[in-house]
């Protein structure tokens, strides 16, 4: 009675990745129907085949033959390079800032500063253009960059690993900048604005669009979405308008990623990206218009 029991139990479990066994899936290799999760998915011309099916060569296409996430990007040997990379440059600004304390005012996002009529101003408002990258790496409280950093690992390494290098970097800053440009546009001129957060929740909104995609338990990712949504709103001092800029950013853009079709793939995925920044750049010329 209790084996049968147990049978019944694991035919009703979610299978797990073959090489990953912590991890779930609803995805199949097509040719030998092992379990496997985004990090090992190779595209192929029909559905997604596992890494030794690639390398044995019992795919058929010359698309198969060529080990590709399930975004089209190459699958590389270290899939959480690029995230390591950005949470080592944020580090390394957060170091520098706790050592040259005046440097954050050259970094943060900030329309114009001090108000006029009193000069000299700094600013967005004042061609300082830049700030919408460099606040994107810029902490100044330990919990603040380590609640960033621990989101980023959590979230931006199996995403990385799910869309490639390139896809994930391009997700990454579109989602940053938009979050910064929304934050420009809504947000008091002399306001300053500084960290990873709105790039970190465009990865968020991805992420949701991803496991989707793969038919994935959506449950455990609306909750942190929404847990941080309550964060956002209901603690004084946060930009909000970051949050839901790369959010909403993340989300379109996380879309074409994981959606677009085989033929026109790149052209679709870039394209977005590009409207995104356009839409960018949108806001940033309708704020600076009211300010100057």
């Amino acid at each position: 009675m209790d084996h049968a029991a147990d049978r019944t139990h694991d035919a009703r479990s979610v299978p797990v990745c073959y090489r990953h066994p912590d991890r779930e899936t609803g995805v199949h290799c097509t040719r030998c129907e092992r379990p496997i999760c985004p990090e090992c998915m190779v595209s192929a011309s029909v559905g997604f085949q596992c890494p030794e099916c690639v390398r044995s060569g019992t795919g058929h296409s010359p698309a198969a033959s060529r080990p590709r996430t399930v975004a089209g990007g190459t699958v590389t040997a270290d899939p959480r390079l690029v995230t390591k990379i950005l949470i080592a440059i944020n580090i390394a600004v957060f170091i520098a800032v706790r050592a040259e304390s005046s440097l954050v005012d050259h970094l943060v996002l900030v329309g114009e500063w001090p108000p006029k009529p009193y000069q000299p101003t700094m600013g967005v408002a004042e061609g300082e253009y830049y700030r919408f990258l460099s606040s994107m790496f810029t902490h100044q409280e330990i919990w603040h960059i380590a609640f960033n950093m621990l989101s980023l690992w959590w979230i931006g390494g199996p995403l990385e690993a799910a869309l490639g290098r390139a896809r994930y970097l391009a997700l990454y800053f579109v989602s940053g900048l938009a979050g910064g440009a929304l934050t420009y546009l809504l947000e008091g001129p002399s306001t300053a604005s500084l960290g990873a957060s709105g790039a970190i929740f465009g990865l968020f909104g991805a992420t949701a669009v991803l496991m989707r995609r793969l038919n994935y338990d959506m449950r455990p990712v609306i909750a942190l979405l929404v847990i941080n949504l309550i964060i956002t709103f209901g603690w004084g001092g946060i930009a909000w308008q970051a949050h839901i800029g790369g959010l909403v950013a993340g989300v379109v853009t996380g879309y074409a990623m994981v959606h677009a079709p085989r033929e026109r793939r790149s052209l679709i995925q870039y394209g977005t990206c590009a409207l995104v920044l356009v839409a960018v750049v949108v806001m940033v010329l309708v704020r600076t218009a009211q300010l100057t």
